[in-house]
């Protein structure tokens, strides 16, 4: 495909780019940026201006070196085949699609998109948005011929962001409510998606009725129609064969494709587990599942989150253990329309085993937290560390605190008993003239009446030999 004129290059040999901060000239989204999203919308034919890119706000040029900064991407996409659920999988490839361009960095998706653009790439001569939004349209249209006229957007007004970040959010929640009606078991076909393997060779999404992909952008719907539009594309069917454990969900077909996508280094998969075969992580997931052994409990921790968990350690630190392609036990990334799903970890206890997550998460999925639950769950304002962690789940009752309760009994010492004396040794033994332990003769021990009280606290005695022998009985001597 032919780019002439452009500034940079394009071409999948860039994707996978990294573009660290004293590298980039400026970035849009990511953790210090509260509202930004990319939505694509299916539109009448007469409503699209086919090949036309708009920036509504100011353009890279009017923005400050270094900054970042609130964006909004609107793309409207009509043609005889377009229909609504297609609309996600559009959305979905402009992360792979815009990682083709030299110097621009891509993360991400939906309502958390992360974008830098490189000092060099500016210096060559991106220095506008609407660059970035051409690019989009030859890419789009030459892998999706379906689309026959495409309009993209780029919002950059503060205000502007935040009124189409509202619809954005509306538009996600009804795409999502729509899978929440169908089942695992109601299908015989499970789908995959291999978008990241640039970022995370190894890894392999399986997207099921009852579970959305780690990024959250694809349901089960939304594979299909990716996969029936573009058979040779990321997405891809998944027969899932005989169901081999129904609780981890552990099916014959998904094995078989995750071990062929994965080039053999990914075997075995739990779609409900996060122990022994747990799914593996990309690094676009929305959220991360951490295990906490101390309370035996997980934890949970969203992308948007800045501070660090229960565990002390950031949702960044965590990524790295998480992300890249590999079974990582203890840890998972996961979307968070997966919080809403009936097979919520039910292999590993479900909602009885979460024991902490942001505040700022839990208010977000109050809705799937059952309601004799929320309140014994702690967020950061509850606990900051594991000992404060432990406090809050024997005080609230968690099921998990409770028998911290008991284990902690359970090991408790036993009360003092005070020792009990020993009895007066006697002054005579009958039938023995007397006896000497250890060389103290019982001659030592009062006479009638008296005795020797020994008492031992906290002693360790060890007796290597003990002599009992027969003492002659001394004789009278006789005065003259």
């Amino acid at each position: 495909m032919s780019f002439e004129g452009f500034p940079v290059e394009v071409s999948p040999i860039y994707e996978g780019e990294r573009i660290r901060k004293e590298d980039m000239y400026i970035e849009f989204g990511g953790t210090a940026v509260p509202q930004k999203f990319e939505l694509v919308l299916a539109a009448p034919m007469e409503e699209v201006e086919d090949g036309a890119v708009k920036v509504i706000g100011p353009d890279l040029t009017e923005l400050k070196e270094g900054g970042s900064y609130p964006l909004g991407i609107l793309i409207k996409v009509a043609g005889s085949k377009i229909e609504k659920d297609l609309e996600p999988v559009i959305e979905r490839r402009i992360h792979l699609y815009t990682n083709y361009i030299e110097g621009v960095m891509h993360l991400n998706q939906r309502y958390d998109i992360w974008i830098r653009i490189s000092k060099k790439a500016f210096k060559k001569g991106l220095t506008s948005l609407k660059w970035w939004g051409l690019a989009l349209i030859k890419l789009f249209k030459a892998e999706m011929p379906f689309i026959e006229k495409m309009e993209v957007n780029f919002i950059t007004d503060p205000e502007k962001v935040k009124e189409w970040y509202e619809k954005a959010l509306q538009t996600y929640e009804a795409r999502d409510a729509r899978a929440r009606a169908i089942r695992d078991e109601d299908v015989d076909t499970f789908y995959g998606c291999v978008l990241c393997q640039s970022f995370a060779p190894q890894h392999v999404c399986v997207i099921a009725p009852n579970r959305v992909s780690l990024c959250g952008a694809l349901n089960w719907f939304d594979a299909r129609a990716a996969a029936s539009v573009d058979p040779k594309g990321p997405n891809f069917p998944i027969p899932k064969g005989k169901c081999l454990d129904p609780i981890k969900g552990e099916y014959e077909g998904v094995n078989e494709v995750v071990a062929k996508r994965s080039m053999g280094a990914v075997k075995r998969v739990y779609l409900y587990s996060m122990f022994e075969y747990p799914h593996t992580s990309c690094g676009c997931f929305e959220c991360i599942a951490f295990y906490i052994p101390e309370v035996d409990g997980v934890g949970f921790v969203h992308r948007g989150y800045r501070g660090p968990t229960v565990n002390g350690l950031p949702f960044s630190t965590m990524a790295a253990q998480t992300g890249g392609g590999i079974q990582t036990e203890g840890f998972l990334g996961v979307g968070i329309e997966y919080f809403r799903s009936p097979k919520f970890f039910q292999a590993d206890g479900g909602w009885a085993r979460v024991v902490w997550m942001p505040s700022e998460l839990k208010e977000r999925v109050k809705d799937a937290i059952p309601p004799e639950l929320y309140d014994k769950i702690a967020t950061e304002k509850d606990a900051k560390n594991i000992d404060e962690l432990k406090k809050f789940l024997m005080e609230k009752g968690h099921p998990l605190g409770i028998k911290l309760k008991e284990m902690e009994a359970a090991v408790a010492p036993p009360p003092e008993k005070p020792v009990e004396a020993v009895p007066a040794l006697p002054t005579a033994v009958p039938g023995v003239a007397g006896i000497e332990i250890t060389g103290i003769p019982l001659g030592a021990v009062p006479t009638a009446g008296g005795g020797m009280r020994v008492i031992l606290k906290g002693a360790k005695i060890t007796v290597k030999k003990l002599i009992v022998k027969k003492v002659e009985a001394a004789k009278k001597v006789e005065k003259k």
